[in-house]
């Protein structure tokens, strides 16, 4: 599928997810952060046209690099862990917001 054709998301990275059904899945990688010494990544997923849907949902997994353009998604079980890392997204989200909208008045 390649480049995700909404223009804000344009110049970011894809993974391809297979689903559990056997269906793939296009994403937009939006971060990959760390949270208590684990990586973690948050992947926004395209329709078949490549568009990201007004009301997509941002998946978070636990994410490892294994090399040679491999990773390793796991999802995150854990109710505690999940909060902890979908705060932590949140609150970058809230600091990306600020500052574009504090160097956007400069």
């Amino acid at each position: 599928m390649g480049q995700p054709k909404d223009s804000e998301f344009k110049d970011r990275d894809t993974m391809t997810l297979d689903l559990d059904d056997g269906g793939k899945l296009e994403c937009i990688v939006l971060n990959v952060f760390p949270v208590n010494n684990r990586e973690y990544i948050a992947l926004l997923p395209m329709n078949d046209e490549g568009h990201v849907e007004e009301d997509a949902q941002i998946f978070l997994y636990r994410f490892e690099e294994l090399g040679d353009d491999e990773v390793n998604l796991e999802t995150i079980e854990d109710d505690d862990e999940f909060e902890l890392v979908s705060d932590y997204f949140d609150e970058m989200l809230d600091e990306q917001e600020f500052n574009e909208l504090f160097n956007g008045a400069e």
